[in-house]
This record gives C-alpha cells, structure tokens and sequence, in this order.
C-alpha cells in the first residue's frame, strides 16, 4: 500500500471533528485548533502557554488521536493549544511547518488574552509532531521572534534514514512495513529536502540558539536513539537540554495516539519532568510584551 492510499485512509479514521476555535493565519489556509486548561492562570503570572503538534507520522492522526499529550501538560497548569496542521502527502515540507510558525505568531499575539499576564510560550510535539515543534524552534531562533521559553518533544521522529539500532529493533518484529519509512517519503518532496535543517531538525549543522528542550522516549521506543542523539548535539552546542527515558512509556510512540480518555501510565512521570522543566524555565528572564 502507497503513502498516499495509508494516508487517505487513516484520515478517514481520524477525521477533524471537535474544534474549538479556527484560526485565521495570514498567508496560510485556516487552522482548527482545539483548546486544554483554557481559563487557567498561574498564580503570580507566568502561565505556560503551549502549543502542540500530534504525532502521525506526517501522513495521519488528528485532534482526537492527539489528545493524550495535551491532555497531561495541561495537568501541570499550562494552557495548551492543538493544531489541526496539514498532512502529507497532500500537504508536503514545508507545508505544516509554515503553519505551525503562523500559529505560534497568531499565540504570540495573543498570549495575554489566553494565558495572561507574563505567559511563556512553549512548543510541544509527539512523534511527527515533534519534528513540526522542533522545526518551529529553529524557525523562532532563525527568525528572531517570537521569543520562546523552551520545547517539549515526546518520542520525536527526526531521523529519515529510519536506521537506528532502537528503530530496527521495532520494526524487525513486526510484519508489517515500516510506517515510518513511509511517512518521511510522503512528507519529503525529494533526496534535497532531508538535507534542509527544517525537515531534518536532528541533522541541523547549527543548534545554537534552540530555546531549553526536554526531549522524553520510552526505554524500548522505536524513536529512544534519535531522541538521544538529538538532545546530545543540542547539549553540545550549548543549548539547556533535559534527556529523559521513561521506563513506563510502554508502547511509544503508538500510545501517545491513544483516543481512550484514561491517561497513559507515563503520565505521572511525563507530569513530574514538565513541570519541573517549566519551573527551571520560569527562572529565565521574562520576554517582552
């Protein structure tokens, strides 16, 4: 089966229903986005204001099947926003990516209205969905705005050879095709576009700069290798970087993509290391208003 045929059929399993709010993005089609902990303040100011990209290997998965992580880092007082981003194949690189930077300007510009006085922005992903948040950061740094308290990536999907021990491991037990292998050639446009720093962020020849990131897999996660690697070029290009491997992220990244309302048995531990992540970035000094 195709890319294309994988795609179009798992969106129709997962189709975009439930939005609360759609976003009018200058220069791009509108995105729906759907709304966690809206309402909630941090006491003394300084909200964690998040927005978030769910995983599906580029080609699948919506608001519905996202809603696993959201759901755990609005538990830690932040007030997070979906996006509905558009999906490959239909929607190629760089297609998501320039909308996730329109909509993290559409929150930055009205961060007050949503999260009050002194909110920080941040940018989270799960699996494909961490590659679009990653991407974004280098974007904001590259770009110069908006100013970006840090990232939280879960199991990102980042390196498109797809040859990693951690990766080989998973797939040599399933007879099924690779999923992942499938999703990079819908999402990339040809062999040049691996080469761009914005569709391979883990390949990126400049880390500088990144804003702080907490990068979390699972122990036995098809993603655990390229998530390490990244966190460790980041680390060495100077960047405030925080490596977590989870022994309870059972079933990642798959299981981030759970639509059951219980949360995940990670969450306590994804819990414990957000917040502590967004404590330490709260000591940074606070972005202009």
């Amino acid at each position: 089966m195709s890319p294309a045929t994988i795609a179009k059929s798992k969106a129709a399993e997962c189709p975009v229903t439930g939005l609360d709010e759609t976003l009018d993005l200058p220069g791009r089609e509108p995105v729906g986005v759907r709304w966690y902990g809206k309402g909630q303040r941090t006491v003394g100011g300084g909200t964690p204001l998040v927005l978030h990209f769910h995983g599906g290997a580029f080609t699948s998965g919506c608001l519905d099947s996202g809603s696993q992580v959201p759901r755990i880092l609005a538990a830690t007082g932040a007030v997070v926003a979906s996006i509905a981003y558009p999906l490959a194949p239909s929607h190629p690189f760089p297609a998501g990516i320039e909308t996730g930077y329109a909509a993290l300007d559409w929150l930055h510009r009205h961060r007050m209205k949503v999260g009050g006085r002194g909110a920080r922005i941040y940018l989270a992903g799960e699996e494909a969905g961490g590659n679009i948040a990653a991407a974004v950061a280098a974007m904001a740094r590259d770009r110069a705005h908006p100013p970006l308290a840090g990232q939280i990536l879960l199991s990102p999907m980042l390196d498109p050879c797809t040859g990693t021990a951690s990766l080989r491991e998973a797939t040599c037990e399933s007879t099924g095709a690779c999923k992942w292998s499938e999703g990079w050639m819908a999402y990339l446009r040809g062999p040049r576009d691996a080469e761009h720093p914005y569709a391979v962020p883990g390949a990126s020849c400049r880390m500088s700069g990144i804003a702080p990131t907490l990068v979390m897999a699972g122990v036995a996660d098809p993603m655990h290798d390229e998530a390490r690697v990244y966190a460790e070029k980041l680390g060495a290009a100077g960047v405030p970087v925080t490596w977590r491997p989870i022994p309870q992220a059972q079933g990642w990244p798959d299981a981030l993509a759970s639509q059951d309302q219980d949360p995940c048995p990670c969450a306590p531990a994804v819990r414990e290391y957000v917040s502590s992540f967004f404590a330490a970035t709260a000591k940074a000094p606070e972005p202009p208003h």
